[in-house]
């Protein structure tokens, strides 16, 4: 009433807001202390593992300005003080966000550490902006419902809710898509009718295979249908993205290929990681299914499995290696990339591949052999060193790293290679521990901040993949080998202010 609330307006404080595909109602309270103290979005379930965090850091453009000036007086005094006066930075800030089209495109904490970088020509860090200072109410306030309106969950803390309610999200997304529907549409090779709402995907598009729309009722309530089960690529062209609409919202589906063992199914994923994933273990199976005679050849044929299966006892069973070592012989015979998308490319790298499954097996299981024989040796020696609690939990947390179950298909295939050098670097660092313990403490002391930092924002990414993490974290391995175990040399200069460049580099 003070200011005749002319800043109030709808465009200001929507009633709505687009999260997820789909379009959200919004409601403000102005109440301190209350859980639903600013903006609260109501979310539907199916929409919650589609909702960007990013979108969300921007709030509404009635609250970004009191968002910006909090960012901005969390930080230290030195950077402060040359944005002065705040006000009059924020407005301007929020007038080339919007002059450029980038309101909501991003992360606003990026966005502004850059005009901030610009203006102060500091090196300022993400983490200079101290969010636990930021009021509570300039979160967004996310409430979680189902398809009946009952809530599911509330909070600010949108990773949070998608841990724990991710699955259920998972699953009514995929009720919504209609997977019986799916499965009849991926059917490329039936000629469209009139009606049909197939379409292309446009040229900013990840890639150049189709894209489908499918319309669905309100299903939303009934169990997600499994797919036909199939034994061959008899379903057609398998579309990169699908578009599900329900009324006049649309969101965008991943199909993928399921392994169900003696066959597979086709579902939609509302993630594309997860649609990523499970697609290359259906795709592995479907090839399995084509070449069955081959594949008992050869896991009676596999070297060294018995020994092997002796040292890969403290991570699992010998069926659990032979698979590991099987899936990834058929991984690189057969699947390299771009991966088959149509019966004919499937077919074609199923004979290509048949020819050298025998001798990438054999290949497969040598790096594998090498591997857990220096893993067992690192073992042992760390069993037997007696080092200090520092050093032995160190140690402890590098190994799960480098050798976890799983460690054939988690580990990327030129990484393999590399394995036994860092293993051997563990075996020989505990012994140079034993003469000099304040030398290994001191490299230690230097290795352990940039780690730290980078396991920090690996946590803080939820298992999101990025590939420059993922470079960054073997050069971490090198490094310690140039730390700990100059002797086995790295194939690339290494050191503590390289990676810190490095890192630098990656955060901007």
């Amino acid at each position: 009433m003070r200011h005749e609330a002319a800043g109030i307006t709808t465009a200001a404080f929507p009633k709505t807001l687009r999260l997820g595909g789909v379009d959200c109602t919004a409601t403000y309270l102005h109440e301190p202390g209350e859980a639903k103290d600013g903006v609260t979005v109501t979310v539907p379930i199916y929409a919650l593992n589609q909702v960007s965090d990013e979108r969300c850091e921007w709030l509404v453009p009635g609250m970004l300005k009191d968002k910006v000036l909090a960012l901005l007086k969390s930080l230290h005094q030195r950077p402060r003080s040359r944005l002065m006066p705040l006000a009059d930075f924020a407005d301007a800030f929020i007038a080339g966000v919007n002059e450029s089209q980038g309101w909501g495109s991003g992360s606003l904490v990026d966005v502004l550490l850059k005009a901030v970088r610009d203006k102060t020509q500091l090196d300022i860090k993400r983490a200079d902006f101290k969010l636990e200072q930021v009021p509570q109410h300039l979160f967004m306030n996310f409430r979680v419902v189902d398809e009946h309106g009952r809530q599911l969950g509330l909070g600010r803390n949108l990773p949070a809710l998608k841990a724990e309610l991710g699955g259920l999200a998972r699953s009514a997304f995929q009720a919504l898509a209609g997977l019986k529907v799916l499965a009849g549409d991926v059917d490329a090779s039936r000629s469209p009718q009139a009606g049909d709402e197939s379409t292309t995907k446009n040229a900013s598009s990840p890639s150049n295979s189709a894209r489908r729309a499918v319309d669905v009722e309100e299903p939303s309530a009934r169990p997600a249908a499994p797919s036909a089960g199939y034994t061959d690529w008899t379903f057609g062209e398998l579309p990169e993205l699908m578009e599900v609409r329900k009324g006049n919202q649309t969101l965008v589906g991943f199909p993928a290929l399921i392994d169900r063992g003696t066959q597979v199914g086709i579902e939609v994923f509302d993630e594309p990681e997860v649609a990523q994933a499970k697609h290359r273990a259906g795709l592995r199976r479907l090839v399995a299914l084509q070449i069955r005679d081959a594949l008992k050849y050869l896991e009676r044929n596999i070297p060294d499995l018995q020994k092997m299966s002796v040292l890969f006892m403290s991570l699992g069973s010998a069926d659990e290696l032979k698979e590991q070592v099987i899936d990834l012989a058929i991984d690189r015979a057969f699947l390299s990339e771009p991966l088959p998308c149509d019966a004919q490319s499937f077919r074609r790298r199923v004979e290509e591949g048949r020819g050298r499954l025998g001798l990438i097996a054999n290949e497969v299981a040598r790096s594998a052999h090498q591997v857990l024989v220096e893993y067992a040796a690192a073992l042992r020696k760390l069993k037997d060193a007696r080092a200090s609690k520092e050093v032995v939990e160190d140690l402890q947390a590098q190994l799960a790293r480098l050798v976890p179950k799983r460690f054939l298909i988690s580990t990327p295939w030129a990484q393999l290679a590399h394995l036994p050098r860092y293993l051997k670097g563990v075996t020989m660092r505990l012994d140079k521990w034993r003469s000099d313990p304040a030398r290994d403490a001191a490299r230690l002391g230097e290795l352990r901040p940039i780690e730290q930092r980078f396991l920090r924002t690996l946590s803080d990414r939820k298992g999101v993949v990025d590939a420059r993490l993922e470079e960054f974290r073997w050069l971490l391995e090198e490094l310690r080998v140039s730390l700990f175990a100059q002797e086995l040399r790295t194939p690339q200069p290494v050191s503590v202010k390289r990676l810190e460049k490095a890192w630098s580099q990656l955060s901007h």
